[in-house]
């Protein structure tokens, strides 16, 4: 096994962490994460007390932790207390300012995990106390920002060095088998956040369609937009787009942003109904350029498993191979 300052940290067997994805990352994939010896974490999403109440129900007796859009938690903070009444192994706030919740999180001994974008959000979570980053990158599946996982991980990981020394350091964006989480560690992290492969399996709240759809896609079959957003009629901030495949809905609108603010109260209907009926031509699967890379829909543990093993298999005979080549 992989033992790192993750590990360590928050008990755990393997140093991986799943991602909060909203929808997908009910009760049932975290607790096989959990179970599998990683950290699950539900997904809160756009904010739901019943949905989030059922989905901790869900995880029955696993430790698992949960995830919030936090511009969109800042509308209904109520949820944060909903969540720490639910013991949480830890709290994860993406996209916002994490400060007004920090402290509550942390008063209730609560592990806070920021997600980033930057080095400069990153400088400013560790100002508010976050006790893991995690580092995303644009190849990432769902929302996030433009910095690559390649230069923004060990960027980070030198800021982290320098003035907090004690935080721990997870990437995440475009890793879904072991040759990406070998490569976070020698970029400076100390644990991975995986998102798209655990979209990919039998315990995630994914239409059979979608999971087909991004079977047979690749990585050159997505595309960052904002069009999913205005068609759901959702106050995303400006600097936020989401990673997806392109479909007969992107292929409509994407490029055609004004026209498509001009009717969204019908295009918001009609991208619901498809949601619900799980239609990845007319609504949106949001996965990362990872995609290209699964192959199979399998049980979260085997997919972990898999990972863990390939990545240790490369730390140790990789790094010999290369130097006795040189």
């Amino acid at each position: 096994m992989l033992k790192t300052r993750l590990t360590e940290r928050m008990g755990l067997r393997h140093p991986i962490i799943s991602a909060p994805m909203a929808f997908a990352a009910g009760g049932r994939l975290a607790a096989a994460v959990s179970a599998a010896g990683g950290l699950g974490l539900i997904g809160g999403g756009y904010g739901d007390a019943g949905w989030i109440t059922q989905e901790f129900r869900a995880a029955g007796n696993q430790p698992v932790g949960c995830g919030f859009i936090t511009w969109s938690l800042a509308k209904q903070p109520a949820l944060l207390d909903l969540a720490l009444s639910n013991k949480p192994k830890a709290i994860i706030l993406s996209f916002g300012d994490p400060e007004p919740f920090a402290k509550r999180i942390k008063d209730q001994g609560v592990t806070l995990i920021c997600q980033v974008q930057t080095r400069r959000d990153a400088a400013h979570a560790m100002a508010c106390g976050a006790d893991i980053i995690v580092a995303q990158g644009a190849e990432a599946g769902g929302h996030g920002q433009s910095r690559g996982t390649l230069s923004l991980v060990p960027e980070v990981a030198d800021l982290i060095a320098k003035e907090h020394p004690e935080t721990i350091l997870c990437a995440t964006g475009g890793i879904g088998d072991g040759r990406g989480v070998a490569a976070a560690f020698m970029l400076g992290a100390d644990g991975v956040m995986v998102g798209s492969r655990l979209w990919a399996s039998k315990e995630a709240n994914v239409s059979e369609r979608m999971h087909e759809a991004a079977l047979n896609s690749t990585g050159d079959d997505t595309i960052r937009s904002q069009t999913m957003d205005l068609a759901r009629k959702l106050d995303w901030p400006r600097q936020y787009n989401a990673r997806v495949l392109v479909n007969e809905f992107i292929r409509r609108w994407h490029g055609r942003e004004s026209e498509l603010i001009a009717v969204a109260d019908e295009e918001a209907a009609k991208y619901r109904a498809a949601w619900v009926d799980g239609d990845p031509e007319k609504s949106n699967t949001f996965v990362g350029e990872v995609v290209g890379l699964i192959r199979t829909i399998e049980p979260a543990s085997d997919i972990i498993e898999r990972m863990m093993r390939e990545a240790e298999e490369l730390l140790q005979s990789k790094p010999k191979d290369i130097i006795s080549k040189s």
